[in-house]
């Protein structure tokens, strides 16, 4: 039982350190590191096949260790095939579509967020009245710290895509529906 152990200990280090290896190459991709994480992925390999010449009786185990190999495997492909694209220089990093016009409009246009505010604090107080509601709407700081707020969360979730906010009054009482651009 020690042995089985000891063995999905080793398994778990050897995940953990894939992860690792991912997230530097992804930074090395990005421009962010000035070296490829070579020797690293040297290291993981070879204890990978350590790991297959080695006899592992119990099923689970055996099967987690072929899955992890087989992900490393696949991993360092696509790897291989973005260093072959960087040497013949046709891989374009993702922050290279940030220079295209098309979101440098998109993004200049989000940048204003008084103007927003307040034109979405005026539609909610129109739609408080019509509603029947006696308490103005919040004002216009309060509103552009939600969009920021909501921009933020929607960057982190979807990306850069630009967003649009709008009042919406169907349930009787006003509120500010955020929702992507299509």
């Amino acid at each position: 039982m020690d042995e089985r152990r000891q063995l999905g200990q080793q398994l778990d280090e050897i995940q953990h350190r894939i992860k690792e290896l991912e997230i530097r190459y992804e930074q090395y991709f990005a421009g962010m590191e000035r070296r490829e994480p070579y020797y690293e992925r040297r290291e993981i390999a070879k204890l990978l096949r350590q790991f297959t010449n080695r006899h592992i009786v119990w099923t689970d185990l055996k099967f987690r260790c072929q899955g992890i190999t087989s992900r490393f495997m696949t991993y360092g492909q696509h790897w291989d095939r973005v260093l072959r694209l960087m040497d013949e220089g046709k891989y374009h990093r993702h922050v290279a579509k940030l220079s295209s016009t098309p979101i440098k409009a998109a993004l200049v246009k989000r940048t204003d967020p008084n103007s927003e505010a307040t034109s979405l604090q005026q539609e909610l107080s129109r739609a408080r009245e019509a509603c029947g509601l006696s308490a103005g709407a919040p004002s216009t700081d309060k509103i552009a710290t939600f969009l920021a707020a909501q921009r933020e969360k929607i960057t982190a979730r979807y990306g850069d895509r630009p967003v649009v906010f709008s009042v919406d009054s169907s349930g009787g009482k006003p509120r500010i529906k955020v929702s992507l651009k299509k």
